[in-house]
């Protein structure tokens, strides 16, 4: 890979011949240990001591993409603005960096072996027989290096360093490949410009109140047999380390006592960067990647502010969020950000009651009476409602009912995707009088279907073929809410991921009615934002405002149903933002930034990452 020659004055510095550094992120010992928030943090570090910062992950499933993976395997699947599919991961990258990333981004054994296999039938490898090695894991190497080179900043030219994270656990078999190519990589890279951190376990066991290091120390010794030295030891732990066992990790595992990091339970994971900047963690990787004499010391002014800000609110808001996969809360991970964003910038610490949409249904109260009790309970006692996107039939009827207890009593409502033709399937049923009105996915037989199957779309092919990524929408109500919210833009540009669509055939009778489309695609045929005028808050969206969603800077739309829920207005401002009645200026989406095709936003477990949740499954409110 040839590296562009250019000249880059950066803060007093002038690089020559800039060659990429890389950081790699692993995983040991169990999974979900927080890898991906470990290496958002560490981009974030990075950018705050002055470098440009780009991110890949690397999963090691078959699939080509997390697009057709059920939320209950891998959680959310994230949507990026070229259409890609891919892990959350990338959307904790997309938030903590503020970047706009590429679904090449996201590297996956389905996606290498396809693109090996595809040059094999081209007869690139001129009659060799193609192996693991060298072919796969020569692929892998190139893809990094290729992708790496990509702005995703909004900047021109390539990053200064690339933070990769591998998915999985160090000794998973489908990882082999990976773990190979990594080893070989770091070796084609050279000292200097490669930096292994590890993230592992150090369980404390209530017996005995003791902090183990075994786990982490076979980990370390299973990945050094791979091939990999870590640089980094980055240990996962209900409080902070003991000096004794860092010092019992050091002479184990071979690194450095002051190179060994606690990443222990904080109240939000807003605090990880910092945690990582007051153990020196950029010295280490500085060090590691010879940028010391380049780096500026490490700026979180704007960082700190919003931490401790979120830490001091007092007033919460209660959200009720109707979903399918509430067992999960990563299945909605990026909706509960955009809610925490939207929260924040109205002073509120945000509660979200995870509500089985099941369990609002007539069938529930005679097969389970607590659990019916339980959710209509939350459900009334919430100052806003959600219904988020999801696919499939289970739980439907009890989201229709979700949306009209909103309708019918004022409360703030917020359909996204399916959630928005649930309110048209309610409206149509309650209003219009078509009881039988439906959507075509869960009816196909309905006599008045109002949402129907898009004519582009495929019925035999799953993976890739919904309407995706990044879409136009023009407003053609100027004075509705939603303009208003997003700065009296004339169009924005948001992500979608959908199959399904309103009926255009039903419009004029759903408007003449009381409903407003006030939102369309560039045809006017397709709808995308849906409005009940005459009630205080109640829009529905067809895209997912949730993926564009930042810290400091939160989706337009989910701030005015938190803005609703706090019982605040928001009136558009003459600067472009938008601004709450009490003061807060929240920045949202310009009109000019529409113009140039920027959308650009500036940036769930119990306590899920600042977010209060409680689910009606076990009968918590």
């Amino acid at each position: 890979m040839l590296h562009r020659r250019r000249n880059k004055k950066k803060r007093g510095f002038v690089r020559e011949n800039k060659k990429m550094k890389y950081v790699l992120v692993t995983g040991g010992v169990v999974s979900g240990l927080g890898k991906g928030v470990t290496a958002s943090s560490i981009g974030v570090l990075l950018q705050a001591c002055g470098f440009r910062v780009t991110s890949i992950k690397i999963d090691p499933y078959l699939n080509t993409d997390a697009g057709t993976m059920s939320p209950f395997e891998h959680g959310e699947v994230f949507v990026l603005d070229d259409g890609g599919e891919v892990d959350l991961d990338l959307g904790n990258y997309e938030r903590f960096l503020d970047l706009k990333l590429t679904c090449d981004n996201n590297i996956t054994t389905g996606k290498i072996y396809q693109s090996v296999i595809e040059k094999e039938r081209r007869g690139d490898y001129l009659g060799k027989t193609v192996q693991v090695v060298p072919h796969i894991t020569d692929a892998i190497q190139e893809w990094i290096e290729c992708v790496a080179q990509i702005p995703v900043d909004g900047k021109e030219g390539p990053a200064d360093v690339c933070v990769i994270e591998l998915g999985g656990t160090i000794g998973d078999i489908e990882s082999m490949p990976f773990i190979e190519a990594l080893g070989q990589f770091s070796y084609r890279v050279g000292p200097g410009n490669f930096c292994l951190v590890h993230v592992s376990l150090v369980p404390v066991l209530n017996v005995v109140g003791e902090q183990k290091t075994k786990p982490t120390q076979h980990s370390v010794r299973q990945l050094r047999g791979l091939g990999l030295t870590p640089n980094l030891l980055a240990c996962r732990s209900s409080k902070e380390l003991d000096d004794n066992v860092k010092e019992k990790l050091s002479q184990f595992c071979h690194v450095p006592s002051s190179s060994i990091l606690t990443l222990y339970d904080v109240p939000n994971i807003w605090h990880i960067p910092l945690l990582l900047r007051d153990q020196k963690a950029h010295e280490a990787i500085l060090k590691t990647l010879n940028l010391r004499g380049v780096a500026t010391e490490p700026n979180f002014k704007e960082w700190i502010a919003t931490t401790k800000v979120y830490d001091k609110f007092h007033e919460m808001v209660r959200i009720a969020m109707v979903g399918k996969y509430t067992n999960l809360s990563d299945a909605y991970l990026s909706v509960l950000k955009a809610l925490l964003h939207a929260s924040t910038a109205c002073n509120h610490k945000l509660v979200v009651d995870l509500v089985p949409a099941e369990h609002l249904e007539d069938d529930t109260s005679k097969e389970d009476p607590d659990a019916y009790k339980a959710a209509w309970g939350l459900l009334k006692g919430a100052n806003g409602i959600l219904v988020p996107g999801g696919f499939g039939d289970r739980g439907v009827e009890g989201k229709i009912l979700a949306a009209k207890y909103a309708r019918e009593n004022n409360i703030p409502y917020l359909g996204i995707c399916l959630g928005m033709q649930i309110a048209v399937i309610e409206f149509s049923r309650s209003v219009l009088g078509l009881h039988d009105a439906n959507s075509t996915e869960f009816d196909p037989k309905t006599e008045n279907p109002c949402v129907i199957f898009m004519p582009e779309g495929s019925k035999t092919h799953m993976g890739g073929t919904m309407r995706l990524g990044s879409r136009r929408t023009y407003f053609h109500v100027a004075d509705c809410k939603s303009a208003k919210l997003y700065g009296n833009a004339s169009f924005v540009d948001e992500r979608h991921r959908h199959r399904y669509e309103v009926n255009p055939d039903m419009i004029s009778q759903l408007e003449s009615a009381g409903l407003s489309f006030v939102g369309k695609d560039e045809t006017g045929k397709r709808m995308e934002i849906v409005e009940c005028p005459s009630h205080p808050f109640f829009i529905g969206a067809q895209f997912h405002p949730e993926f564009k969603s930042r810290p400091g800077k939160p989706s337009p739309l989910f701030l005015g149903l938190i803005s609703a829920a706090c019982e605040r207005t928001i009136v558009p401002a003459s600067n472009g933002y938008s601004k709450l009645t009490n003061g807060i200026h929240s920045p949202l989406l310009k009109a000019a930034a529409a113009h140039n095709g920027n959308n650009g936003f500036k940036s769930s477990n119990s306590s899920l990452n600042g977010v209060y949740t409680s689910t009606t499954t076990n009968g918590v409110c």
